[in-house]
């Protein structure tokens, strides 16, 4: 071939990046590669499928999809064939030359910290697949020929920032599909030979649905490795744990072993069946800003779309399929948007998977303790989200709070420990769990015990404000409103204290109110402070104190509610200031009080630079 028509290119600065690392030995299982080679075959089979339901011709030359393993033990070299769809010039460059997908750089700063297996599975994780090829290949060669045409192109780089683009002749190259050759590394030639082939298509891609076979040698008959069956179609009784997790690594590109596993057969009105599983590890996309699912939709075993929304995006975490006989294979995407059929099974299968984590968290409660851990601010979005499902959202809610340690609460357990003449569910919203632990709001309540859920996923403001509510008790903010405490007995059996004032503390209060009055709504005595001098409160009405930030960060707030203080009329330090009689000492310690309570609210000073003269000149009267 004329090198005259070889177009040379180098790699996108991220490719050339990342295959620097998988270069340089990323990754200690390296076996990973060929288990990405397959998914691709694979995926190039279904997707011809899905194009010859449009257009049959595609199919008419070139047999069953199937896959192809040859091994070369002499000459070094190892081939993975499809005859899938295959790929033309152009996308033979888009795809094997740059990285269209979005995570790249979370993914090169997560694979440079990553040792072992966990890296392995970042490269399923992010797409790139592909490139795991040379951690085992000095060169690889890539042929390829697209469905119904009659051109074929050649791809080959050594992996070390450059790739080459040329014409390949129609007797070298497949009749439709790709072939991928790998020239061995010395330390690799392992993988040419038939027992290490073997071994890792049974343990890694036995259950993908393209049969594959094996060439142990030129010229050898092709062996069997898998049968391409679909396993979903199989009953649960013959299954195997080890067979779904291949599946489910097969399915979902990842390197973990899934948590959970609901698999089962719909029948009635509606035919299909469904096999979804709930990660071990939180996936890459976990928080993506378009929140999209990760279910794939076949029709008769055909391969549709992985794009139809099949569970709602509070549960995007579930990997999985749904295979339904009751859609025509030619369904259009317009049709997939609008389908009633869909609709039904978008809520059957959400219904199933909520109801199997229930029961999984009453079976086996340290394994659903783990998925909450890993997935609960995701399930959380569907308390402000689906109204018709709270209530068994709430019941699978876990919890840290002030009573739980290190553990998790549910909401069955918090309402089995309501304490006497208590009428609401508490809880406290931040962004640091440690800082609304310690925070001043809690102290009436941990002095009557009274437990309080301490909330710090962002998504928390949003459902715990829309006032639901859980055994008929609704919720609400500590850091909103009164606190109304009193009628609630105090742990040690001490009594309650007075909720009458000193004049002095009246006054006090009065003159903080006439100091702060640009500052706050109000400043009252606080029945919720036992040890702190004072803290900030949300009014009554309106967001609470963590949402009101929020919202304002978003820009959809035009101005601040202003807040009230709290002063705990019981301290030594308000009765010091109760008594003190020089008015200008008052106007900075009211100040110093409002930022005080500001930075345990987790705020700064309104105004650094009046906070620290403030703070001086009370220094300097301190050492008089």
């Amino acid at each position: 071939m004329s090198t005259a028509t070889t177009e040379n290119r180098s790699f996108e600065a991220d490719v050339s990046r990342l295959l620097h690392m998988m270069v340089h030995s990323v990754y200690s299982d390296r076996d990973v590669f060929l288990r990405e080679l397959i998914s691709n075959a694979a995926d190039a089979c279904e997707k011809l499928r899905y194009e010859a339901i449009a257009t049959p011709a595609l199919i008419e030359n070139g047999g069953k999809p199937a896959i192809t393993i040859a091994a070369d033990p002499e000459a070094g070299t190892l081939s993975i064939s499809d005859n899938g769809i295959g790929m033309s010039r152009d996308e033979m460059i888009e795809a094997l030359g740059t990285i269209a997908r979005s995570g790249t750089r979370a993914f090169m700063e997560q694979v440079e910290a990553a040792k072992g297996k966990e890296g392995a599975q970042l490269i399923g994780q992010f797409g790139v697949g592909f490139y795991s090829s040379f951690m085992v290949a000095s060169e690889v060669d890539v042929v390829s020929r697209r469905a119904g045409s009659d051109e074929a192109w050649r791809w080959i780089s050594d992996g070390k920032g450059e790739f080459s683009v040329s014409p390949a002749a129609l007797d070298d190259a497949p009749g439709r599909g790709t072939r991928v050759t790998l020239k061995l590394l010395e330390d690799a030639k392992t993988y040419a030979e038939r027992w290490t082939l073997e071994r890792i298509v049974k343990a890694q891609s036995g259950h993908v649905p393209v049969p594959i076979a094996l060439v142990e040698k030129p010229g050898a008959e092709p062996t069997p490795l898998a049968d391409g069956a679909a396993l979903w179609t199989k009953p649960k009784s013959e299954i195997t744990p080890a067979e779904y997790t291949d599946f489910y690594r097969s399915l979902a590109a990842q390197y973990d072993e899934p948590a959970a596993t609901v698999h089962f057969r719909a029948e009635g009105r509606h035919e299909y069946t469904a096999l979804a599983f709930v990660p071990g590890s939180k996936p890459f996309d976990l928080f993506d800003a378009e929140r999209k699912g990760r279910m794939k939709l076949y029709v008769k075993r055909v391969f549709i779309t992985d794009e139809a929304e099949l569970l709602p995006r509070y549960l995007r975490f579930v990997r999985g399929l749904v295979d339904t006989s009751d859609l025509p294979l030619n369904v259009s995407r317009e049709m997939i948007q609008d389908s009633p059929l869909l609709v039904a099974i978008k809520k059957g299968v959400t219904s199933r998977v909520l109801l199997d984590l229930g029961k999984l968290s009453e079976s086996e409660p340290e394994t659903f303790a783990a998925i909450w851990g890993n997935f609960g601010a995701v399930v959380k979005e569907g308390l402000y989200e689906d109204y018709e499902r709270r209530e068994q959202l709430l019941g699978l809610a876990r919890f840290r709070t002030t009573a739980s340690g290190e553990g998790l609460r549910s909401l069955k357990d918090y309402a089995a420990a309501l304490k006497e003449n208590q009428t609401a569910i508490y809880y406290i919203v931040g962004d640091d769990l440690a800082r609304i632990a310690a925070s001043p709001q809690l102290e009436g309540f941990r002095a009557r015990g009274v437990e309080v859920l301490l909330l710090n996923d962002h998504v928390d403001s949003f459902w715990a404000s829309s006032a639901p509510d859980f055994d008929g008790k609704p919720f609400k903010s500590i850091t909103q409103g009164a606190a109304d405490l009193g009628l609630i007995p105090l742990v040690n059996g001490d009594a309650q204290p007075s909720a009458a004032t000193s004049p002095q503390v009246d006054a006090l209060i009065e003159a903080f109110k006439q100091i702060l009055t640009s500052e706050v709504a109000d400043v009252r005595a606080s029945d919720r402070l036992t040890d702190s001098a004072v803290c900030l409160v949300a009014p009554d009405k309106g967001p609470d104190r963590q949402f009101e930030k929020l919202l304002s960060a978003a820009g959809r707030l035009d101005s601040p509610t202003k807040p009230i203080l709290e002063i705990n009329p019981h301290h030594s330090l308000v009765a010091k200031l109760a008594a003190l009689d020089d008015d200008a000492m008052r106007n900075d310690l009211a100040h110093l009080l409002l930022d005080e309570a500001r930075v345990l609210d987790g705020e700064r000073p309104a105004d650094a630079q009046r906070f620290v003269e403030r703070l001086g000149r009370l220094m300097v009267l301190s050492l008089k």
